[in-house]
């Protein structure tokens, strides 16, 4: 089992090739990759494919191709996800292709195939978290993600409420050329910041990070 590189990939533009259009796979596959801005071309029989697909196919939301994988399907893609891996035969006939073209490949619960995995995540605003077991137990990873979603359970999550402020405040720190390590960065986002943010006093909890980043700009050059 090879030890995975974890790693966020940019699909914006960038043509995703989905096989399997069924109501669950293959269609959170294809929403995930529209959600990601990609472009995506779906394959799936007439009869396979879900309501909801068709309805992006008929919208142009999608390019649809009305059949099973057939040799060459893969030119253009940049990234290829295998949702129906009812055919082994298809399974390793994509496989083989994809390493042809040097193309990215995740062909579902068939890890010896794949050339990425996908993990289980979390998003909150502008954050995601991945879960990954390395493709050992997918359900342990789902169970994972499910209790660092409960708020109850997991308060890790409500820093991501700040992230836009956060992202606003280092446009500044860069504008400004304050510097400012990775570490102390982080040390500057306090558990008071927090608080002082979700009590509704953004403004001042947005001060509090930039006198932060202040101090170590100043430490910096004494």
């Amino acid at each position: 089992m090879p030890r995975y590189y974890g790693i966020y990939l940019d699909v914006m533009d960038r043509l995703g090739i989905v096989f399997g259009g069924d109501a669950h796979e293959g269609q959170r596959k294809v929403n995930y990759l529209l959600e990601c801005s990609a472009r995506v071309k779906l394959f799936s029989p007439d009869d396979e494919i879900s309501p909801a697909l068709r309805e992006k196919a008929n919208a142009g939301q999608i390019e649809w191709v009305n059949r099973k994988y057939q040799p060459g399907d893969l030119a253009g893609g940049w990234v290829v996800i295998v949702a129906d891996t009812s055919s082994q035969d298809i399974n390793e006939a994509i496989s083989r292709e994809a390493a042809e073209r040097n193309i990215l490949l995740n062909v579902m619960d068939v890890t010896p195939l794949c050339t990425w995995i996908a993990p289980s995540l979390i998003q909150r605003n502008d954050v995601t978290v991945a879960v990954s077991t390395a493709g050992t137990s997918p359900a342990l990873a789902r169970r994972l993600c499910e209790r660092m979603s409960d708020v109850e359970y997991c308060q890790c999550l409500r820093w991501a409420d700040m992230g836009p402020m956060l992202a606003d405040v280092r446009v500044e720190q860069r504008a400004r050329n304050l510097k400012v390590t990775p570490n102390e960065w982080a040390k500057s986002i306090t558990d008071q910041m927090l608080e002082i943010f979700e009590s509704g006093n953004i403004d001042r909890a947005r001060s509090m990070l930039v006198e932060a980043l202040e101090a170590h700009d100043a430490a910096s050059k004494s």
